[in-house]
């Protein structure tokens, strides 16, 4: 029996009562005592986690919960964000995203789900703080979103891109020839599943209320190359951020997230929405290209 082979991507201060996030600069809510960053350059190179970090007391009771997500998209992340979200109210929550990218078909799968519970999202750091109050958070923009996490953000009910943090994109390519991707043969059948998975990531891309734009500039990178690190211009142009103001991603109108629910979570999905993934044949291979990040991925693009 063959097996069919799936793609990947190469891889604000504090919540406050007006805004869901505030910008915090490098180092500044050290004055609010100490500070423990979230995620490593280490956390980001492993298997993607998902972390719930509840509104601190300051915040007006309209302020909803974050939801870390750092690391790599496997064959196992849908899975355990179900593990994650399982007897949580994540309606309408924030996901602060520090990845290097990953799997094709299972970020399509997960950026549904996303999509069905309303989530936003945004590219960060949760790091948390001592305050007069106890325990609290903020975000950093000093991170990363690459490869397929780039769709990931793209899930967002509303989406926004800090000053500071880095987007970036390539092509999708096989996983297990990434390393040398120049020098290694390819069949027909290798080319059959490229174009398979752009055809699924381009409906995604679509369906999310992403343009053109971001499949062409992602597409016209190959994996021997640098990625490319988006500007302001075309984070716009591919409609990856929907708001200009951190203060416009918190509506007073909205209600709060993050509470028990007395329902399984997947009872408040619609019906509508279909996982990519169950229209798959049931033997599949996910392939991992790997890629710089944090200071490296820096580094490459100044080449």
């Amino acid at each position: 029996m063959s097996v069919v082979r799936s793609l990947s991507l190469r891889g604000w201060a504090g919540l406050c009562a007006a805004a869901a996030i505030c910008l915090v600069l490098p180092g500044s809510a050290m004055l609010g005592g100490t500070v423990r960053a979230a995620t490593t350059l280490e956390e980001r190179k492993l298997p993607m986690t998902f972390k719930w970090h509840e509104a601190d007391a300051a915040c007006a009771q309209d302020c909803t919960g974050w939801i870390g997500a750092v690391g790599v998209i496997t064959a196992e992340t849908p899975a355990k964000f179900e593990e994650f979200s399982a007897g949580r109210n994540l309606k309408g929550a924030t996901v602060v995203l520090d990845s290097s990218g990953g799997s094709v078909l299972d970020a399509i799968t997960l950026g549904r789900r996303w999509r069905g519970l309303g989530l936003r999202t945004t590219v960060g750091i949760v790091i948390e703080r001592q305050g007069p109050s106890g325990l609290a958070r903020d975000v950093t923009p000093d991170a990363y979103c690459e490869s397929m996490c780039v769709f990931l953000l793209l899930s967002g009910n509303t989406r926004i891109v800090p000053d500071g943090a880095r987007v970036r994109v390539h092509q999708i390519w096989m996983g297990d020839r990434a390393d040398d991707a120049k020098a290694a043969n390819y069949s027909a059948d290798d080319m059959m599943i490229v174009e398979r998975d752009i055809g699924r990531l381009a409906k995604y891309t679509f369906d999310m209320g992403g343009t053109g734009d971001l499949l062409s500039l992602a597409l016209s990178v190959p994996p021997w190359e640098p990625l490319h690190q988006l500007s302001v211009e075309e984070l716009r142009l591919t409609n990856l951020v929907t708001l200009d103001a951190v203060a416009d991603m918190r509506k007073p109108s909205d209600t709060a997230v993050g509470t028990a629910a007395p329902k399984a979570v997947q009872d408040r999905v619609p019906s509508v929405i279909v996982s990519e993934k169950n229209s798959l044949p049931p033997v599949t291979k996910t392939a991992e290209a790997t890629a710089p990040t944090g200071s490296a991925a820096a580094l490459s693009d100044r080449k």
